[in-house]
């Protein structure tokens, strides 16, 4: 699934191809992507200009010329592309904007579970997740305050922690061993019971590795690819995922693939201990 740092830098592609283009038709191969009436949907949208394209969290904001606005939200496999009108379209290329510039943006998705759901401009956050989505995951939105509390609040262990979007937006399974294995923190670890060193060492990891990824444009380990059709070069600077069975850089002890919640999960033994916790 595209995390934050990947449909950051979707929107950022959109930018060049979408933003300020009139849409002139649009066409729905496959229905369940729109969560709308399809019909009032394409007629709420034909001969309406793009005037923006914002980002929260995970999801994508689409702001159009009449007010409203388009959440649409990639899941595992969603991509945008743009072409000239009349372009090619395979099986999986399930709607598809045409602009009046010549140009359309085409929504590709071989899973089937990307969607898009139009609003009035300022409901959006009555959208799907996006009702308790949690900060941003910069120093400006993402307090330290705000994360210990929600920390002190849990006894869960630290990575599905992570992965719950209520805490911090756009964190997902990539990041978070990336971060875990920066702040030698085990993914097993009850948030509780983190020392103070070590949320402070979490919360800044978070917020510099997203940046450092968003710089890099993401990371592709499957099929992710930007609007313009190239993959992202953030999978070259991985310590810990995908590299389960390879030495620690930090310490060269084998680091050990294991699932963590139903997730696979990638940390170092050594660098990354379970530690008890003691009851006073």
């Amino acid at each position: 699934m595209p995390e934050l740092p990947e449909v950051e830098t979707v929107r950022r592609g959109l930018l060049k191809i979408a933003k300020g283009r009139k849409i002139n038709a649009i066409d729905v191969y496959y229905g369940k992507t729109i969560t709308n009436d399809v019909e009032e949907f394409r007629q709420a949208l034909i001969g309406q200009t793009i005037e923006d394209i914002d980002r929260r969290g995970k999801y994508l904001l689409f702001r159009f010329s009449n007010h409203l606005t388009m959440v649409s939200h990639l899941r595992m496999e969603g991509k945008y592309f743009n072409q000239p009108i009349g372009g090619p379209l395979d099986k999986h290329t399930h709607v598809v904007f045409q602009f009046t510039d010549g140009s359309e943006l085409c929504y590709h998705d071989t899973r089937k579970f990307g969607r898009m759901t139009l609003v009035k401009t300022g409901a959006e956050m009555t959208v799907g997740g996006l009702k308790t989505i949690g900060p941003e995951p910069t120093a400006k939105d993402f307090k330290l305050d705000f994360f210990k509390r929600e920390l002190s609040k849990s006894r869960g262990k630290i990575k599905p922690f992570l992965l719950n979007q209520h805490h911090v937006a756009g964190l997902g399974n990539i990041y978070a061993d990336e971060v875990l294995w920066m702040s030698k923190i085990n993914p097993e670890q009850p948030a509780n019971t983190l020392t103070d060193q070590q949320v402070v060492a979490l919360h800044d990891n978070i917020i510099k590795e997203l940046a450092q990824a968003i710089k890099y444009k993401g990371t592709t380990v499957h099929s992710f690819t930007n609007a313009f059709g190239d993959a992202g070069a953030f999978q070259e600077r991985l310590n810990a995922y995908g590299h389960g069975g390879d030495q620690c850089p930090r310490c060269g002890t084998e680091m050990v693939k294991t699932k963590v919640a139903q997730r696979g999960t990638t940390f170092c033994p050594h660098c990354q201990p379970l530690v008890e916790a003691h009851n006073d």
